[in-house]
């Protein structure tokens, strides 16, 4: 299966695509979004009660977000529905839709741990 990387240029976020890079938007407000521009990583109690089979050992490591931008790789069915999103914020918003798709993939990254 086809992963598609994700790379930062310019202070534009883009994601390899089979007909050219895809671009996603700005990396500052993608950064804003998840709260600043490093993360630590966190397991909730619950969490570690219900999965005790989970690796917990990243727990307390920070990660620069924009290299976990730089790191992640997505499935061709998730380039297609981040293409089909519009790139204008929507009228008093401040992040696009693709943008807000892709910052959902990156909490969902950040918040599961480094691999």
């Amino acid at each position: 299966m086809t992963r598609y990387s994700t790379y930062v240029e310019d202070g534009t976020i883009y994601v390899e695509a089979d007909d050219g890079p895809l671009v996603v938007g700005n990396i500052g407000s993608a950064v804003d979004a998840v709260g600043g521009p490093s993360w630590t990583i966190r397991y909730s109690e619950e969490l570690k009660r219900r999965h005790p089979e989970i690796d917990t050992s990243d727990e307390g490591l920070t990660v620069d977000v924009v290299d976990m931008v730089n790191a992640m790789t997505h499935s061709g069915r998730f380039v297609e529905t981040l293409a089909a999103h519009p790139t204008d914020p929507p009228e008093g918003e401040e992040i696009s839709p693709r943008l807000g798709l892709f910052v959902g993939k990156l909490l969902e990254n950040l918040e599961s741990g480094v691999d």
